[in-house]
């Protein structure tokens, strides 16, 4: 079993793909700055299993160990929480947290890249940040995961509890509860990785995304129903 779902990775970058294309034409007609964060999140999300599917298919590599920790543990839900932070707070606080934690996240992503590597003891080749040399690198993704939380977890339940009750909104709502939803499952599989069980992670990256992306879905199309009916 564990070794089938090693490979649910490649279905996540598959459907990665799918829904990086399709917000991406959305920010094109749109160019506003939340949809870019948005875009950059699932095109991060994508790279993050995309590396997961290189280990599944050609085993170990600490380039592309590294390379996943970046992206998956550093940046991780990072981008995506930036969409909901230009969306729902004041452009200002969206600007200076942006520039805090990109910069931030490019020392961390140094210093991972810089850590020398050890092998611990019966150490079973899954991809894991206990091969740090430097393990106190591992400190600067919690702080990160933390900020990812708040904004995209917590902005899609301020979101749904604007819209609940709402009967024009109810698509809004349940929208919003599926991207919390979402975005709650791959920091849950994360926090197994800690422990040595990232294949909870595979399963919870794809569910998670899918997750979003009926939550995308659904806000996107009532958006668009009501732009419909405004004009007539």
């Amino acid at each position: 079993m564990q070794e089938l779902i090693a490979y649910v990775p490649i279905l996540t970058t598959i459907f990665a793909w799918f829904f990086f294309r399709e917000i991406a034409r959305h920010y094109q007609r749109r160019r506003t700055l939340y949809l870019l964060w948005w875009t950059l999140g699932v095109l991060t999300f994508g790279l993050g299993t995309l590396s997961e599917s290189i280990h599944a298919l050609f085993g170990w590599n600490v380039i592309n160990m590294k390379f996943w920790y970046i992206v998956g543990a550093l940046l991780g839900g990072f981008p995506l929480a930036q969409g909901s932070v230009f969306l729902l707070m004041p452009r200002k606080f969206g600007q200076v947290t942006s520039i805090l934690f990109v910069s931030f996240i490019l020392v961390a992503s140094t210093f991972v890249i810089l850590s020398p590597v050890t092998f611990p003891e019966n150490f079973d080749y899954r991809l894991t940040g206990s091969i740090f040399g430097w393990q106190w690198v591992r400190y600067f993704s919690p702080l990160i995961n933390l900020y990812a939380f708040i904004f995209l977890v917590g902005g899609a339940i301020y979101s749904a509890i604007q819209y609940y009750g709402k009967k024009d909104k109810r698509t809004h709502f349940i929208g919003n509860i599926w991207i919390a939803i979402g975005a709650l499952l791959p920091g849950i599989g994360g926090s197994f990785t800690r422990f040595g069980y990232v294949e909870v992670l595979f399963i919870t990256e794809l569910v998670g995304l899918v997750a979003i992306y009926l939550g995308y879905r659904l806000i996107k199309q009532a958006n668009i129903k009501f732009q419909k009916a405004s004009v007539q």
